[in-house]
C-alpha cells in the first residue's frame, strides 16, 4: 500500500500566522488524529523571503488510499462539504487564512513516515522545499533517481532527506521533495556550493535535466508545535488560547 499525503500551501490573513499555526496544530490536528485516520507529517512557516508570504505549508499523512478515502468520506458527509461538529473551528480558521493550493501526493517505501522520522530524532533547523516539475511521465523514473543518487548528492552537501513524493491525479510531472539541514551556515554552502561549476548536487541535476522543466527551491521553518520539532504528534493537552500566541 502507498501512503497518501495532502500537501497544503496556505495564504495566512495579516499578522496572524502565529495564531494559525497553533490553531492548525493543537486545535485541528488531534481531530484528524481520532476522527480521520489523520497524521500531522508537518506544518512550516515558509520564510518570506524564498517564496510567497506570509504563507505556511502543511502535510497531512495517511497510510492509504483507503484512509484518504475515510477523510474525505468524512469531510464532505454534509450538503455544506464540511463537518458541521467543526463548525467554531472552521470559523476561526476562515478569520486566519485568505486560501491557498493542495495537492495529493504519494510516498515510495523508501521515503520515511512521520513516525519513523521522529523515532529517529530527525529535525532540522530549517528545511529545504523544492517543487520539481518534469516531462509528463517521468515523475516515477526520476523519483527511483532521488533515491538512486539525489539522497547521496545531497547528504554530501549537507542535507538529509525528509520526504520525497510524487503528486498523484496530474500526468505523473512533479515531485515535491523535502530536506533538512543542521544549522544555516550549512543552507548558506550548500546553496554557494550549488551555484559553483561542479557540486554533487549539480552534477545529479545535469544527470536528470532532460527530464526537468523546472524546479524550485523555497525554505521552512517548523511550527512550533510541528512533529519534527516536539518528537511527537500534537496533543490535546497543548491547546491554549489564541489570544496567547
Amino acid at each position: 500500500m502507498s501512503r497518501a499525503y495532502i500537501h497544503e500551501f496556505v495564504d495566512i490573513a495579516g499578522a496572524n500566522r502565529a495564531r494559525y499555526l497553533h490553531h492548525i496544530t493543537a486545535n485541528w490536528s488531534p481531530i484528524g488524529q481520532e476522527q480521520r485516520r489523520q497524521s500531522c507529517f508537518g506544518v512550516w512557516g515558509v520564510v518570506g523571503s524564498t517564496g510567497r508570504w506570509p504563507q505556511v505549508v502543511n502535510l497531512w499523512e495517511y497510510q492509504s488510499w483507503g484512509d484518504l478515502a475515510y477523510n474525505f468520506e468524512v469531510e464532505l458527509a454534509s450538503p455544506s462539504m464540511q463537518d458541521p461538529d467543526l463548525a467554531d473551528w472552521w470559523r476561526t480558521a476562515a478569520s486566519l487564512r485568505t486560501g491557498g493550493f493542495d495537492r495529493v501526493l504519494v510516498a515510495p517505501d523508501w521515503s520515511p513516515g512521520i513516525d519513523q522520522l521522529c523515532s529517529a530524532g530527525a529535525r532540522g533547523a530549517g528545511y529545504a522545499h523544492e517543487l520539481v516539475r518534469c516531462r509528463p511521465g517521468a515523475a516515477r523514473e526520476l523519483l527511483e533517481s532521488v533515491r538512486e543518487l539525489g539522497v547521496a548528492a545531497y547528504a554530501e552537501a549537507g542535507l538529509g532527506l525528509i520526504g520525497a513524493f510524487r503528486r498523484a491525479m496530474v500526468a505523473d510531472d512533479e515531485l515535491v521533495l523535502i530536506w533538512a539541514f543542521g544549522d544555516w551556515a550549512s543552507w548558506g554552502a550548500f546553496e554557494e556550493s550549488t551555484l559553483g561549476t561542479r557540486s554533487p548536487v549539480g552534477d545529479w541535476r545535469s544527470r536528470i535535466a532532460g527530464d526537468v522543466v523546472g524546479w524550485e527551491r523555497i525554505l521552512l521553518v517548523d511550527a512550533e508545535l510541528s512533529p519534527l520539532r516536539i518528537g511527537r504528534q500534537p496533543a490535546v493537552s497543548d491547546r491554549r488560547s489564541l489570544d496567547l500566541v
